[in-house]
C-alpha cells in the first residue's frame, strides 16, 4: 500500500526546491528599491514556505472508493410433482390400495429415515380358526400338517413373525420390522395345550410370536389363568375379539352394545391379563363406521376383517369401496373410512398360494420407491426440511 508520508530522505530535496522557487517569486515581484522601501522580511517568508511544504507532506492522499459487488440472487426452487401411489396388478381389480397418512412431509420423513423399515417392507396377516390333528371337517379348519407346512414355507421364503405392537408401530410410523413379515392371528379362546402343540415349536426354533384374538367374556377364571400364564411368557400376544362375540358389531348396533364389546374387552384384559389390547379383531368379520369410531374412542389402534384382499405396507392398505359381485361376503371397507381399522387377513386354508404374490408386491414396491427416491427427497428438501428438519 502507498504511504501517505514522505521519508526524511526525500523531505530535504523537496524543501530546497520549494525555497528556491519562493526566492525567484519574491525577486520578480519585489518593486525597485528606493530609499523609502522597507526591506523584505525573508525570515517570515521562509517560515511560511516551510509551513506550506510541511502541510503538503502530511496531507493524506485521496483514497480510492471501491464499488461493492452485487449480491447474488437465485429464483425460488420449485418442488417437483410427487409420483402417484404405488399400484400393482397382483390385486383384484376392485381391491384398491389406500393411503392414510394425511401429512405428506411426515410420510416422506418416516419413509426415508434410514433406521425405519425399508420401502417395500410388506406384512402378510394370516388368520387361524381351528387346527385339527385329524381330518378337516369344516371350511374354516386346517389340518396340523398343513399348518406346519404353511409356517415352514413362510420361513423358507424369508418371512419373520411379528407382534401386534410391532404391526401398529410399523403402520403408523414406519417403525422397523423385517422386510418380509407375517402376523399370525388365532381367533377365539383356546387352552394352553393348543398353543403348546401348534405354535410353541416355531417360537422355540425361530422366536416366532403368535397373536390370540381372545373372547373377553368375564367367565371361566381357570381359562383366563391358563392364558395369563402364556401371556407372561411373552410369545402369545393377546388382543380383543369382543365379549359377547357371537353378535357382530355393525352400524345398527346400539351404543351400549358397542361400548360393552370394546370397552368391556379392555376392562377384562386389564383384570385378568394385566394389559390393554391395542387391536380389535372384528367378530364374524363384521364392522362399520360407527364400530370403527367407537374403537378409536376407546384407544384401539388397529382393526382386522376377514377379507383376504392382500398384504399391507406403510401407508398402503388394499380396500374395496363397493361390494364385489364375485365375492359378496366381503364387506367393503371404504364406507368405514379408516383403513387401519379395517385391515385384511388371509385365511390359513389358502394362504400358501399367496406367499409368492406377497413377495412380488414387496419387490415391486421397493423398486418403485427407489425409482422415485430422488424426486421425493427433492420435494422434502424444498417444502418440508425448513419445518421438519433434515431426514435422519
Amino acid at each position: 500500500m502507498r504511504s501517505h508520508h514522505l521519508s526524511r530522505f526525500t523531505f530535504y530535496p523537496y524543501l530546497s526546491s520549494t525555497l528556491g522557487l519562493l526566492a525567484v517569486i519574491l525577486t520578480a515581484c519585489a518593486p525597485a528599491a528606493t530609499p523609502a522601501s522597507p526591506t523584505p522580511d525573508l525570515s517570515a517568508a521562509l517560515t511560511q514556505a516551510m509551513t506550506t511544504a510541511q502541510t503538503a507532506l502530511v496531507t493524506p492522499l485521496p483514497t480510492s472508493t471501491q464499488t461493492p459487488l452485487p449480491t447474488a440472487t437465485f429464483p425460488p426452487r420449485t418442488p417437483p410433482a410427487l409420483p402417484a401411489a404405488f399400484q400393482t396388478g397382483e390385486l383384484n381389480p376392485l381391491d384398491v390400495p389406500q393411503t392414510y397418512i394425511p401429512d405428506t412431509c411426515q410420510y416422506l420423513r418416516d419413509k426415508w429415515t434410514s433406521t425405519n423399515a425399508a420401502p417395500g417392507t410388506v406384512v402378510m396377516t394370516v388368520m387361524f380358526h381351528s387346527i385339527t390333528k385329524g381330518s378337516v371337517t369344516t371350511d374354516n379348519q386346517i389340518s396340523a400338517d398343513d399348518q406346519r407346512r404353511l409356517l415352514n414355507d413362510l420361513h423358507d421364503q424369508g418371512f419373520e413373525a411379528i407382534t401386534m405392537g410391532q404391526m401398529a408401530d410399523f403402520l403408523e410410523h414406519n417403525a422397523y420390522i423385517p422386510p418380509r413379515s407375517v402376523l399370525l392371528i388365532v381367533d377365539d379362546r383356546h387352552y394352553a395345550e393348543y398353543f403348546d402343540t401348534h405354535f410353541r415349536p416355531f417360537y422355540e426354533q425361530w422366536k416366532w410370536p403368535v397373536v390370540n384374538a381372545y373372547i373377553a367374556k368375564d367367565e371361566r377364571p381357570d381359562l383366563w389363568a391358563e392364558n395369563a400364564a402364556l401371556a407372561a411368557e411373552g410369545w402369545v400376544d393377546y388382543q380383543a375379539h369382543g365379549v359377547i362375540h357371537n353378535i357382530n358389531m355393525n352400524d345398527n348396533s346400539s351404543d351400549e352394545y358397542l361400548t360393552g364389546e370394546l370397552q368391556g374387552a379392555i376392562e377384562n384384559f386389564q383384570k385378568y391379563l394385566n394389559k390393554t389390547p391395542i387391536a380389535i379383531i372384528w367378530p364374524g368379520g363384521d364392522f362399520g363406521a360407527r364400530p370403527v369410531q367407537f374403537a378409536r374412542k376407546f384407544g384401539y389402534r388397529l382393526g382386522f376383517t376377514v377379507n383376504p384382499r392382500g398384504p399391507v405396507m406403510y401407508n398402503w392398505i388394499p380396500q374395496a369401496s363397493e361390494t364385489d359381485p364375485r365375492r359378496p361376503s366381503y364387506l367393503p371397507e371404504g364406507p368405514a373410512g379408516d383403513p387401519l381399522m379395517t385391515l385384511p387377513r388371509y385365511w390359513d386354508t389358502d394362504a400358501r398360494q399367496h406367499i409368492d404374490v406377497v413377495r412380488r408386491i414387496g419387490k415391486e414396491a421397493a423398486a418403485y420407491a427407489e425409482q422415485n427416491k430422488a424426486i421425493e427427497l427433492d420435494y422434502y428438501d424444498i417444502l418440508c426440511a425448513p419445518t421438519y428438519g433434515p431426514i435422519p
